[in-house]
């Protein structure tokens, strides 16, 4: 079961989602069943509109959980519509059905959310400059080579406690421009962003390591959130789900952004 204090790492790393979703209070909007969403002909998901490569309104970037909504919806036979949220709106605001990356742990949803078979191994990798020796764990890192890490983070306490030497930041994008230049050794981030930035980037060599998969704090699984509805149409996600994992358009469309699907433990 991820801490209080690993929900706020994700937070941090993961745009707000498990935040969002978790502001959602019982009874305050009615979720659609699935015999409503088929009556309907849609089903909708909340998502950030300026998050790549998580979700973006740019119709020739949409981001990888934005085309992940697309093919699930295809596969439930149903149009997908998109309500656009910050990190710091609360959902339920708005009358989504679904939001994508919420951290597997049904015990910290119980009560506001159902919840998809995972998908996807998520959490911190370490991002490393390009005339960095190469390693395949954080325990590795020798003294001296600063690690950048979020103000607070359950990186930050794993870092320091393993005698590293680290240098907060408030922000990744300003952490991974100081990798960029050389400032820092290596940057402890969100797995995706870091994956992203290097498509992106390629002239830069920085590259990532999944590094810290041997702490189970700082890697979890995420799966699809569904409000509160019924147990039919969660069925149905994870049937359509299944069937994206087996045929390999997970993989696909994870690839277009530079993110490796990693399947879940």
């Amino acid at each position: 079961m991820k801490t209080s204090i690993q929900l706020n790492e994700l937070a941090l790393y993961l745009i707000g989602a498990a935040i969002a979703l978790g502001t959602l209070a019982p009874g305050n909007t009615m979720a659609r069943t699935l015999e409503e969403v088929k009556s309907l002909g849609a089903i909708s998901m909340c998502a950030n509109g300026d998050a790549l490569p998580y979700s973006s309104k740019d119709p020739d970037k949409p981001g990888f959980q934005i085309e992940l909504g697309r093919a699930l919806a295809e596969g439930l036979g149903v149009a997908l519509n998109v309500d656009w949220i910050l990190p710091r709106r609360r959902a339920n605001v708005v009358n989504c059905d679904l939001m994508f990356d919420v951290v597997n742990d049904p015990a910290v949803h119980e009560g506001r959310l159902f919840l998809s078979r995972p998908y996807q191994k998520s959490g911190l990798a370490l991002g490393l400059r390009s005339d960095a020796e190469p390693i395949t764990d954080f325990k590795e890192l020798k003294k001296g080579q600063k690690i950048g890490i979020m103000v607070g983070s359950m990186a930050s306490m794993v870092l320091n406690k393993a005698g590293k030497s680290t240098s907060p930041y408030a922000f990744q994008s300003d952490m991974i421009e100081d990798l960029q230049k050389g400032d820092l050794y290596g940057a402890a981030v969100s797995s995706a962003t870091m994956s992203y930035y290097v498509l992106q980037h390629p002239e830069s060599g920085l590259r990532l390591v999944n590094a810290f998969d041997s702490d189970p704090r700082l890697t979890w699984e995420v799966a699809i959130g569904l409000r509160k509805s019924d147990a039919a149409l969660v069925d149905a996600v994870n049937s359509v789900l299944d069937k994206l994992l087996a045929d390999g358009t997970l993989t696909r469309i994870y690839a277009k952004y530079g993110v490796e699907h990693r399947l879940p433990d």
